[in-house]
């Protein structure tokens, strides 16, 4: 049927229409049938197509966005971490002491205590909480408390005895089990090392992460969010539940999320032999990219450096780059695309490399470049010259803003003046490259307008530093809103969504506040005061 034969159900009216030409005047209004966007223009003729039933709107002078894509997410970790303990915030080791205390206390013995969140370049004493500190406030209750970039954890010692980590534990490929002088374990873990004590830790069962999912789902929607990429840890295993999980909701019609999920790198072959593509799926649920996982991060010391650390070496590869150019070209050749983690400047330069001879050998062997494009997450510190050679290849970039304010510190103290060359956005999008934001959720809240915030002011939500921390990397707004929705739409190549205008799908946020005109400091004042998923509302503030 034409759209223009459909009368609306529901009509937005008297506002501001961020529209896809930035150049011409905001449309007032739009208008939201069976889906899909029927028509955008001004107050008059939109209200002219109403019916009898059509629910009408008035935005009082709001902005009309398109729904948010976070195009990096661990939504299965982040679902079941918010039952967690949220150690986010804090400003001194003993504020987390007493936080795990106080879960102890209300837990029977023996039972786990999870927790996310702590950032210790943020305290005045940079102390981590190690294996003897939580002994003190939790002996009876093995604990795991996971650092805000996810590279890194704390564990006491019960949580180490039910993994069976001692003195003789070597530590395992890909990761590192800290030691005191004596050779015992400090409770902290490194990368993969963490795995060890989680996989100590009973999943959760199929209905619990069904909980888990519906309840977050509706958390992005108050932030206006209506795509996500969900992003496989390293050696995950729990990637299997996410997808059944996905699955259970979708054939239930009660996943109100577009979603595409990426597939861990190490299960490459099996990938392949199943014959799955990227793209592969329905408009709410694909196959993702594969990933894999070049290096590590910054906190944890173990993202792979040029020059090392000024407190540490120079970090390590978690991959052996041949082997990594090998599997590349092996899922490219299957038409599968894959997204690679890539913090430190020497593993964005490796990975640079790989793809450049990637693409060279496809233009010898007469081959198109790959349906979706290939990524690069994080690109966190990488040089100028590098940044030059992204302009001739055919991969996309994921970077996370609201990190960077999480780095600050920390960067300043690891890095000194070669902090010019990290979260370099300004830098990136000038590649020409695509350039999407996100959150690395629950690395960071994956509210957008936070991460736009910190794109655009390169700033904490307390305005510091002033003027901005390396202010000659700021975006423009314009450029911020684009990155959460029409450049991951295009990507990976949603034509209907990411944009408002006629024939696409109505997934869509109100704002409370018109963030084209404010200023940007005011960004982390604003608040999602309607999101609409596939025409329907799914979100109102109260």
């Amino acid at each position: 049927m034409n759209a223009s034969a459909l009368t609306p159900q529901i009509i937005l009216y008297n506002g501001y229409v961020a529209t896809p030409d930035s150049a011409a005047p905001r449309a007032q209004a739009l208008a939201v049938g069976s889906g899909k966007i029927l028509f955008v223009g001004q107050n008059e003729e939109v209200l002219h197509r109403s019916g009898p039933v059509t629910e009408k709107i008035d935005l009082e002078g709001r902005l009309v966005v398109p729904g948010f894509f976070d195009s990096h997410i661990h939504f299965y970790e982040w679902a079941l971490k918010r039952r967690g303990v949220n150690l986010e915030g804090l400003n001194h080791l003993h504020e987390l002491l007493d936080r795990v205390r106080n879960v102890a206390d209300n837990k029977p013995p023996g039972q786990w205590i999870i927790g996310h969140g702590w950032n210790e370049t943020d305290w005045a004493e940079r102390t981590m909480p190690t294996r003897e500190a939580l002994d003190r406030v939790a002996p009876a209750h093995p604990t795991l408390l996971w650092r805000c970039d996810l590279h890194l954890a704390a564990a006491n010692t019960a949580a180490l005895r039910l993994a069976g980590i001692t003195a003789d534990t070597p530590d395992p490929p890909e990761g590192r089990i800290e030691r005191d002088p004596k050779g015992e374990p400090t409770g902290i873990l490194r990368e993969l090392a963490i795995n060890l004590v989680r996989q100590a830790v009973a999943p959760p069962n199929e209905k619990q992460v069904i909980e888990a999912f519906e309840d977050a789902v509706k958390a992005l929607h108050r932030r206006g969010i209506t795509a996500i990429h969900d992003i496989r840890l390293m050696a995950d295993k729990d990637g299997a539940s996410a997808f059944q999980a996905f699955q259970t909701l979708d054939h239930g019609g009660r996943l109100d999320l577009r979603c595409w999920v990426s597939l861990p790198g190490h299960l490459l072959d099996n990938i392949i032999d199943l014959g799955l593509r990227t793209g592969f799926g329905n408009d709410r649920l694909r196959v993702g990219h594969v990933k894999f996982f070049a290096d590590g991060g910054m906190g944890a010391r173990t993202a792979w450096l040029i020059e090392p650390y000024l407190d540490a070496e120079r970090g390590i590869p978690l991959m052996d780059m041949k082997e990594l150019a090998g599997q590349i070209s092996k899922a490219d050749n299957a038409g599968l695309s894959v997204m690679v983690h890539a913090v430190g400047d020497r593993a964005n330069r490796e990975l640079i490399d790989i793809f450049e001879t990637l693409e060279s050998q496809r233009r010898s062997a007469g081959l198109p470049p790959p349906a979706i494009a290939h990524r690069i997450e994080h690109v966190q510190m990488i040089r100028p010259e590098d940044v030059n050679r992204l302009r001739r290849l055919e991969v996309a970039l994921c970077v996370t803003p609201a990190n960077m304010v999480l780095d600050m510190n920390l960067i300043d103290l690891a890095l000194g003046n070669r902090g010019k060359w990290t979260y370099a956005f300004r830098r990136l999008l000038d590649s020409g490259a695509p350039v999407m934001f996100s959150s690395d959720c629950p690395v960071c809240d994956p509210d957008p307008l936070l991460g736009m915030h910190a794109a655009v002011t390169r700033q904490r939500t307390d305005q510091t530093p002033e003027g901005g921390w390396y202010r000659e990397n700021r975006v423009t707004m314009d450029e911020a809103l684009r990155a959460y929705t029409d450049v991951p739409a295009t990507a990976h190549k949603a034509s209907d969504l990411g944009v408002l205008a006629a024939g696409k799908r109505a997934d869509l946020a109100v704002l409370s506040d018109n963030i084209l005109k404010i200023p940007p400091s005011q960004l982390p004042e604003i608040r999602v005061d309607m999101t609409l998923f596939d025409g329907r509302l799914v979100y109102q503030r109260l």
